[in-house]
């Protein structure tokens, strides 16, 4: 779903560990992007089902509940092919097995905040209105 050119445009953050989800939340507010947050899956989807307007996923692999972020990105890539998907995660393993699945393959954690926004940036687009500096 994409927002209007003069609005900024919406990130999903899904992490379980809620002290990392502020963070990387805090951080891409501090961007300029709108930030929504879910801790599982399960509250992501419902969130996308509710027609909250989210561009881009960053999500954990490693999540509690019957659907981790890998189940989070197939099931976007069904439903919602137009949503954006980074995936994360602590486990290179994880991260390898990732790359099918999401754009550009994961990113492993610990991640850089200012390698994440570009990545951002760079998948959201300029022209379409995403912030230019971080």
């Amino acid at each position: 779903m994409e927002t209007a050119p003069d609005q900024p445009q919406t990130i999903l953050v899904v992490e379980d560990d809620i002290l990392i989800r502020i963070d990387i939340a805090d951080f891409l507010r501090d961007c300029g992007w709108h930030v929504a947050e879910a801790g599982t899956a399960a509250e992501a989807v419902a969130l996308l089902e509710s027609g909250a307007p989210v561009d881009l996923v960053f999500s954990d692999i490693q999540m509690p509940g019957p659907m981790d972020g890998f189940g989070l990105a197939a099931w976007l890539r069904k439903h919602r092919p137009g949503i954006r998907v980074i995936l994360t995660s602590g486990v290179i393993q994880k991260t390898e097995a990732a790359a099918s699945l999401c754009d550009e393959g994961p990113i492993g954690k610990p991640y850089d905040h200012q390698r994440l926004a570009e990545r951002i940036r760079h998948h959201l687009g300029a022209a379409a209105g995403g912030p230019a500096g971080a």
